[in-house]
């Protein structure tokens, strides 16, 4: 799963983010070595171990590695597992994450690449250097951001010289990136980290979040005949008081739904079971509408987002498609388009109309959780306010003096081929979200006018 990092952006937004980006079989012609299309990176497969390479066209540096687990599956120190698969033909391969969506096409190289068999020097120039090529190979925003990255390289390198202190070197980088204003990009130096939100939103903390919860619970949901918190406190489910036709369904977080050691595979269990204990047969035919909040949602994995949407579905559809930049000079090149599917689960579902409650705070899984419900079928319609505008899975580029960058290399595509990076996934029916002046005359403007909708929908038999 994607990993949190210690400062409040990493805890919202990396945390929405990296899966590792490296696998291997351990099957008879499995092993050696592979380039991925995409994300820059190369992988050493053999025997029992795999070994991932984060290269540019200026450097080649030592990442995760992994330890055979079962046939095909290799699982990284923190648990991820993932899953290589060979073919079509010897020279090819996929690699799949358990806790992300889609996978990586592998190609078979003959050997290491040169960079990769010696030792990058540590010098600032040149972690300036690997820093610049990582985004300049594989962000894939820069013209959507008006922003001249070869400028930025012009402007910031004469800054950097052999004496440059790890500080110095950690604002120069700051600076660099800081026009992007897309919290899925960071600086890190360990615990030391610089990223941001786009202006006008709010990272979706922790304290802003229990904040949240409880102005919902004693406003909203005062008196809900039936209300229950699950998955270790990150949803939350009620029948709304007065409309046992509606339901109320509010996620915080596609991660952390048990303990953060724990396996994907834990968080999986913990999600069906709250799905299994809210969605029955008797409610899913009572409900005359859902309301999904997401309003204050720091990410996580894009898999259980599509776990929840297959319960809200009788009829298969595409979520999404998924590419990755796949050329170190031209941004306009990408691996193929991969459609991303919901499929219904067997069991109840709720097919009914559902009403998505977004604001700036809702951020990456949160955002690809809104974008998969976009073509479902049956009425959806979101209120509140745009969403961040970060879908990506997140890159962390170790750099040769030991710092990181955090960087997106992905689009989520819609089905007419565009993205929502940026400007975010905008609402249906714009509605204040947790402002100052609705916390102090008690308001929630998004709620009621979902609750407004859906019964207006339901007296209209539609």
């Amino acid at each position: 799963m994607r990993t949190v990092t210690a400062t409040v952006l990493a805890l919202a937004l990396a945390a929405a983010g990296a899966a590792p980006v490296a696998a291997g079989s351990g099957r008879p012609g499995i092993d050696g070595v592979w380039r991925m299309d995409g994300y820059g990176t190369v992988l050493s497969l053999d025997g029992d171990t795999l070994q991932e390479f984060q290269t540019t066209s200026v450097s080649c540096i030592e990442g995760e590695a992994a330890r055979r687990t079962g046939t095909g599956a290799y699982t990284t120190d923190d648990g991820t597992v993932l899953t290589v698969r060979p073919g079509p033909g010897r020279d090819r391969a996929t690699l799949g994450t358990d806790s992300s969506v889609g996978h990586r096409a592998l190609r078979r190289i003959k050997e290491l690449p040169a960079d990769c068999t010696r030792p990058m020097p540590k010098d600032p120039r040149t972690s300036f250097d690997v820093f610049w090529h990582s985004f300049a190979e594989n962000y894939p925003f820069f013209a959507a951001k008006g922003i001249d990255w070869r400028d930025v390289r012009d402007r910031y390198r004469s800054k950097v010289h052999r004496d440059t202190t790890r500080e110095e070197l950690f604002k120069v980088f700051s600076d660099m990136v800081r026009p992007l204003y897309d919290a899925h990009v960071a600086v890190e130096d360990g615990d030391l980290v610089f990223a941001q939100v786009r202006p006008g939103t709010e990272v979706p903390t922790e304290e802003l979040d229990t904040k949240v919860k409880k102005f919902v619970v004693e406003r909203d949901l005062k008196g809900a005949p039936y209300r229950q918190d699950f998955a270790n406190g990150r949803i939350t489910y009620a029948d709304l008081p007065g409309r046992t036709s509606q339901g109320y369904l509010r996620i915080s977080g596609f991660a952390g739904y048990t303990s953060e050691d724990a396996p994907y595979a834990a968080h999986v269990a913990a999600l069906d079971k709250a799905l299994d204990t809210v969605l029955t047969k008797d409610r899913t035919q009572r409900l005359k509408g859902l309301i999904i909040d997401l309003r204050i949602n720091g990410g996580g994995s894009d898999a259980l987002g599509i776990r929840i949407a297959e319960r809200l579905t009788d009829t298969p559809y595409v979520a999404y498609a998924k590419r990755a930049r796949n050329h170190p000079s031209d941004p306009g090149r990408h691996t193929r388009p991969e459609p991303i599917r919901v499929v219904p689960v067997d069991g109840p579902r709720y097919t009914g109309p559902i009403a998505v409650l977004t604001s700036g705070s809702t951020v990456s899984a949160g955002e690809t959780f809104t974008q998969a419900l976009i073509d479902r079928p049956g009425h959806t319609v979101r209120i509140g306010q745009a969403t961040q505008g970060v879908f990506s899975d997140v890159m962390e580029r170790d750099l040769p003096n030991g710092m990181a960058a955090v960087l997106p290399n992905e689009e989520f595509l819609n089905r007419s081929g565009r993205t929502y990076d940026g400007p975010g996934i905008p609402p249906h029916l714009s509605e204040p979200v947790f402002t100052k002046e609705e916390f102090e005359e008690k308001k929630d403007s998004a709620f009621d006018r979902a609750v407004s909708e859906l019964r207006s929908r339901a007296s209209a038999g539609r």
